[in-house]
């Protein structure tokens, strides 16, 4: 994997050639295998959380882990085109407009000690408009190379905080073209629920049950690119164990192995489609 600046990675994607690389400054990191139809993304799969504001920082190491998609991006590794994030959601949420990308208080806590200094909330902000501008210029290539293109926005949700039973697959739609695609979502929340996951886990799928589909990341891409789908697909973190940060790595390896048959198949389903 090579360490490219923001400015080489869109030249790269421009002319088509095939990378591995992090950003200077390590905030996300792009891959690409060939230049195939579809792109798989993982906004909230990173954790780290820059040493200028750890003792700014109410919430501990675990808070902030609670609230990540951890292996989210391993879960679609395997896929020709992966952009996923880096740095935690705690720094800037990739999936949040950049005004309020930022933190005051999450999940009902107050997160900074005192209000952070204009310097690094624009080192911030820089990160994410860095990150859009690469998925303008990969989303604007693989749309222009293939007509449309179809975005697989990977993430994960904590299940046990909810009192009533919640599906394993949860796909927010409320901010895709339905009546286009509608019938798409469908289909890939059926082959969701298709998955066999290990330990015995039950696997269920739903759509708009525990999440509607309301992240910067999807309507990004949906308000910018007409002949692009995205399908924010949430994994309930059955894959492991919430409240002790301990991962079940079978259950990962599982996931990445279905998603590895399921996702081409879809992508398959989504070219045929007039």
């Amino acid at each position: 994997m090579h360490r490219f600046s923001i400015e080489e990675i869109i030249y790269k994607i421009q002319k088509e050639e095939c990378f591995e690389a992090v950003t200077e400054d390590y905030s996300f990191m792009i891959k690409i295998d060939g230049y195939a139809p579809y792109v798989c993304g993982a906004v909230h799969d990173g954790h780290q959380f820059r040493k200028s504001l750890w003792e700014n920082c109410l919430h501990t190491e675990y808070d902030r882990w609670y609230e990540e998609d951890p292996c989210t991006k391993e879960m679609v590794q395997s896929h020709p085109i992966v952009i996923a994030g880096l740095d935690s959601r705690f720094e800037y949420d990739l999936n949040r407009a950049p005004e309020t990308a930022i933190y005051h208080d999450a999940w009902g806590k107050q997160l900074w000690k005192s209000p952070l200094p204009e310097a690094e909330r624009e080192h911030s902000l820089q990160k994410h408009q860095n990150f859009y501008q690469v998925v303008h210029a990969l989303v604007e290539k693989i749309q222009s190379k293939y007509g449309k293109a179809l975005v697989f926005d990977m993430h994960s949700y904590n299940w046990k905080r909810w009192d009533r039973e919640v599906p394993t697959w949860n796909l927010g739609t409320a901010n895709i073209d339905n009546e286009r695609y509608g019938h798409l979502a469908e289909s890939w929340s059926a082959k969701l629920g298709t998955i066999k996951l290990p330990n015995a886990i039950k696997s269920t799928s739903k759509i708009n049950d525990t999440f509607q589909g309301n992240g910067y990341f999807l309507k990004y891409i949906t308000q910018n690119f007409k002949n692009t789908l995205v399908l924010a697909t949430e994994i309930s973190k059955i894959y492991c164990d919430e409240y002790t940060g301990i991962l079940y790595p079978e259950v990962v390896r599982s996931v990445e192995t279905q998603l590895k048959e399921l996702i081409p198949l879809q992508v398959k389903e989504f070219q045929e489609d007039k």
